[in-house]
């Protein structure tokens, strides 16, 4: 007798092997509000997985839904490049009275691609111009994106390699915690800037993630970074934070780095500042570095108006007031009483967890155990990623907008597929 095996599906016979997301959930998915997904067959998932980010107010959120669908229908310009338009003009205001006025940053704005490694690309530009230097220093276990310069200052292997050719001008540092404590904070670093002889050409920058998402939910202390920034003062260096997965509102305040009390020279947004998983980027520096040419560094697609459009109005809806921030912890804190209940129960296998906000990670002695967990938790219908260099991190992402009634339902089945992995 002999088996026929089934007719490839058309992802498989036709788009590229790169493809990942899709092999850890084999579903086809058709349809999405808020905090779920449904798939083709009617199954219905929790989503604490958010678009990697992209999603902090949830799918097709109504609010932003609307905007957009009133702008389309008006003939509202889509495509602008940097031409001055009514959306941008909007969105740029709320912008200023909604997030910077308030906070007193006085940076100038810029939009680069609509990616994240776009906005990486344009602040690792603009230090290296406003300094004259070549050199960046990045962090272990960094992420930063995909393109050359993005990936000089990712830490993961894998991704690196991916490059295909030497990756320069990029130092690591350790991360916090990096050395568990043993080695005082910035000792080898500052070291190496004071030191003539130690081969560190002067960099122009430091770039940095508050909370390494990529990199295993590892999360830098306020006075890491608030040392970081001294340091770079001292040192005449830049300091970058990259806020385009941990911005947004994802660690509670809109920017990350807010708890820690420092200032960066340069900020870079993504993923959630459009709102609605539009393709959108942000490149924030202090006025005195804006020392660009103009079509010095620019992009096809860096004006997308509807994207404009759904970021104003969720800023106008989610950022008026504090409430957002204030739920964002309380959630957090919710998170985290579950977490360390899953960590008490499995305390033999060296569980621990992590995180700040919405954005969390846990750990298992185990680092297979990670991949196992999540692909149970897919079973029972709940959308969880790997982090970490060997993906050895549970990573909860949900959206800002989850409700404490779905939040506890997606807890309790992660607690049930770790129980069922044991």
């Amino acid at each position: 007798m002999t088996i026929t095996p089934p007719a490839l599906s058309v992802f498989e016979a036709l788009e590229s092997e790169v493809r990942s997301y899709c092999r850890g959930w084999p579903a086809v998915f058709d349809r999405a509000q808020g905090a779920r997904l449904t798939d083709e067959d009617g199954h219905t998932y929790l989503d604490f997985f958010a678009g990697a980010g992209s999603l902090n107010y949830g799918h097709n959120n109504p609010v932003l839904k609307r905007a957009l669908l009133d702008y389309l229908e008006r003939d509202g310009i889509t495509h602008g490049l940097d031409m001055a338009t009514t959306a941008k003009r909007a969105f740029l205001e709320s912008f200023q009275n909604i997030v910077l006025r308030p906070r007193d940053l006085p940076y100038k704005v810029m939009f680069p691609g609509p990616t994240g490694t776009n906005a990486v690309e344009a602040a690792l530009k603009l230090a290296r111009k406003v300094k004259g230097r070549e050199s960046i220093v990045s962090f272990t276990n960094a992420f930063h994106g995909m393109s050359l310069g993005s990936l000089a200052v990712t830490g993961n292997a894998f991704k690196r390699a991916g490059a295909g050719i030497p990756l320069v001008h990029g130092t690591p540092m350790p991360f916090d915690n990096y050395l568990d404590g043993q080695v005082q904070d910035f000792l080898w670093f500052e070291r190496l800037l004071d030191d003539q002889g130690s081969g560190l050409n002067k960099p122009a920058a430091v770039i940095v993630e508050t909370v390494q998402g990529e990199g295993g939910i590892n999360v830098a202390r306020g006075e890491w970074l608030r040392a970081l920034a001294d340091l770079c003062h001292r040192q005449d260096m830049l300091l970058i934070v990259d806020d385009i997965q941990m911005g947004c509102g994802r660690t509670g305040a809109f920017f990350s780095f807010e708890e820690a009390g420092i200032t960066p020279d340069i900020v870079t947004l993504s993923k959630s500042i459009s709102g609605y998983g539009l393709p959108m980027s942000l490149c924030l520096f202090n006025p005195e570095l804006d020392i660009w040419e103009p079509g010095e560094h620019n992009g096809t697609f860096r004006g997308n108006n509807p994207a404009f459009v759904t970021a104003a109005a969720a800023l106008d809806t989610y950022w008026s007031d504090g409430q957002m921030e204030k739920q964002t912890l309380a959630r957090g804190e919710q998170v985290e009483q579950a977490l360390l209940a899953i960590a008490d129960e499995n305390s033999a296998d060296g569980a621990h967890f992590r995180g700040r906000g919405l954005v969390w990670g846990l750990e298992f002695a185990d680092r297979s155990r990670a991949a196992a967990v999540c692909a149970r938790a897919f079973e029972l219908g709940l959308l969880l990623e790997t982090s970490g260099p060997e993906s050895e991190v549970v990573k909860l992402l949900p959206p800002l907008t989850v409700t404490p009634e779905e939040l506890d339902e997606g807890l309790r089945t992660l607690a049930r597929a770790v129980r069922e992995t044991a």
